[in-house]
């Protein structure tokens, strides 16, 4: 990943290959933004005009390049938008700051070292800037092979301006900003991951190699163990494959935790629909289905890096949902881990079946709150679009509170209700429940199956993430193609919350 480094160097000073500075819109032109300074005067204060010239406006998602002064050491300055500037006396919105890193990066792939000369007059504004340039320099290289001809190396450093080097304040967002992103982009590697490469064997594997790293602790129940507890819900879902299914279990805990959360994530390998086979154009990025795994994952390993006052636990149900002559059938009957019985009338329902298993073993050890992490259906994305994540819960404080810290965090999320009327379709008239319910309000009524399998008395929240964890459009901002990371910076945001002693 690309080295992060901060510098009290003045841009006219610092090696690079390029130095990056803000541009805004104003009323009467491009404006240069704060930190950007030093190259205006190098420019006798018309770099702003020169880059009009050249067609920039300030808007968000521009980059501009054009030569360095003389007496720069960099031979290259790029100018990428900002957007509209904050008002007078306003804090730059991090967001902001994200994106424009992020192309930053992004048009600087195959450079060695760039100086990020944007706005940096605080901690928050340094970890914003460090966070999008890492996450916008992110490419998946894994599956190349002798073939590929050869795309642009990530760039190699990004050098972060009007950061304090010493400061503690300083160094601890840096240090944030990096292991968000390396977190991140370990969940993009996984869900960008091709499925014959990984399935719940390997899934689980990966898991155990980074818990041995870091200092967690980890439990695997394969097929064999599953059967043996009672874990009807996953087996179901993974008996088509010839991969068996896995529940992981990885946990962090902290001598001085007062708080425990345990987060579940859906793990979908590979979900082809089963016999409920989805049709042509649905089931391409169908290896994607697994990103509320890695999130969850992504987010276990990055609390422990930051040494967080709190027990986080992560369960992780993989599986594989294919078609065969051993796999679940519309109308098997399958009970699941609760002990209640689900009647499966469309296999492609298939996410809600292995997050009830875990879901109720997750509740045997009584966490402060648990959230499921899931791309789980189809009608949230038609509902909230392909970059905004839903919440549901059985808590409104808590519901609430995961909202105001996604924003926060820069990812946008919406809170959703869980109408009782809906609830009604779920009964069964053979079982305890049915997988499916009504049609229409399809990504509520997966709520309300989740629901059904939380225990009594803790709160919970579902964060259907199927809009936003992979992005099949051109890249954007510090979003690439394909897996995006959606939903670690919040997670890792109520860790923090609840290690501050201010979880519900």
């Amino acid at each position: 990943m690309t080295a992060l480094t901060l510098s009290a160097s003045s841009a006219a000073s610092v090696r690079a290959d390029a130095v990056v500075v803000g541009l805004t819109t104003g009323p009467k032109g491009p404006v240069v933004a704060a930190g950007g300074e030093a190259v205006d005067r190098a420019y006798d204060g018309k770099l702003a005009a020169t880059l009009e010239i050249l067609g920039a406006s300030g808007g968000e998602g521009e980059a501009t390049r054009l030569p360095a002064p003389a007496g720069f050491k960099a031979p290259l300055v790029l100018a990428v938008g900002l957007g509209d500037a904050p008002a007078d006396g306003a804090a730059w919105p991090a967001e902001a700051l994200r994106r424009a890193a992020g192309v930053a990066s992004r048009a600087l792939a195959g450079a060695k070292k760039a100086a990020f000369a944007l706005p940096a007059g605080d901690a928050a504004c340094v970890e914003a800037v460090a966070l999008g340039a890492l996450l916008g320099s992110y490419a998946f290289t894994a599956s190349r092979g002798t073939g590929s001809k050869g795309g642009k190396e990530p760039l190699g450093e990004a050098v972060v301006l009007g950061g304090k080097p010493r400061d503690k304040e300083y160094k601890a967002a840096a240090e944030r900003a990096t292991v968000l992103a390396q977190e991140m982009n370990r969940t993009r590697d996984l869900v960008n991951t091709p499925p014959n490469e990984l399935y719940p064997a390997s899934f689980a594997t990966l898991v155990q190699a980074a818990a041995k790293e870091h200092g967690l602790k980890v439990e695997v129940l394969d097929d064999k163990a599953l059967a043996k507890g009672g874990y009807g819900g996953i087996l179901g879902v993974g008996m088509g494959s010839q991969r068996p299914p896995r529940l992981v279990r990885v946990a962090y805990t902290h001598a001085k935790a007062k708080k425990t959360l345990a987060l579940v994530g859906k793990g979908i390998t590979y979900d082809s629909g089963g016999i409920s086979l989805k049709p042509p154009g649905f089931n391409e990025t169908m290896k994607s289905d697994m990103s509320g795994a890695a999130a969850v994952f992504a987010t276990v390993v990055a609390a422990a890096r930051l040494g967080l006052k709190v027990n986080v636990t992560g369960w992780l149900a993989l599986a594989e949902n294919m078609p065969s002559g051993s796999a679940l059938r519309p109308g098997d009957v399958l009970r699941t881990y609760s002990g209640k019985t689900v009647e499966v009338l469309n296999t492609d329902a298939e996410g809600r079946l292995v997050l009830c298993d875990a879901i109720t073993r997750a509740g045997e050890e009584n966490p402060d709150a648990i959230v499921d992490v899931a791309t789980l259906t189809g009608a949230m994305v038609m509902a909230l679009g392909g970059q905004v994540f839903a919440i549901m819960g059985n808590d409104d404080g808590l519901r609430s509170q995961i909202h105001t810290i996604a924003e926060a965090a820069g990812e946008a999320a919406w809170p959703m209700p869980l109408p009782d009327n809906l609830r009604k379709g779920l009964d069964s008239p053979i079982a305890d429940l049915k997988n499916i319910g009504e049609r229409m309000g399809g990504g509520l009524v997966a709520g309300l199956y989740l629901r059904e399998f939380v225990n009594d008395g803790i709160a919970w929240a579902h964060l259907d993430i199927a809009g936003p964890a992979f992005h099949e459009g051109a890249p954007y901002g510090y979003t690439p193609k394909g897996g995006t990371g959606s939903a670690v910076r919040t997670l890792v945001a109520l860790a923090e919350r609840a290690a501050a002693g201010s979880l519900l």
